[in-house]
């Protein structure tokens, strides 16, 4: 089965690993007991690069699965409408 992230999944998988390694350099900054600002200034910083790849799935899959869904009509088109809501509104209280 195809997602609609397919065409960007290199790109997803890069954003990803770019996020993991922001993780790994916060755990070691807490280790070196670094600045408690400048942890929250990292945390900060990945935290907004993974809401980016949140972005980036939730745009594929209003172009991809929502839009198929809704040419043909029907009640797929009513689940993908309220699964994409459903996933904006978990975006948007995090």
């Amino acid at each position: 089965m195809s997602h609609g992230y397919s065409a960007d999944k290199d790109a997803v998988l890069a954003r990803l690993r770019k996020v993991e390694g922001q993780v790994r350099g916060i755990a070691r900054m807490v280790e070196d007991d670094t600045y408690c600002i400048d942890v929250l200034t990292q945390v900060s910083a990945s935290k907004r690069a993974l809401e980016n790849v949140a972005l980036l799935l939730l745009d594929d899959h209003l172009d991809h699965c929502v839009r198929d869904a809704a040419q043909r009509g029907g009640t797929e088109a009513d689940e993908k409408l309220a699964e994409a809501s459903a996933a904006i509104a978990r975006l948007v209280r995090s």
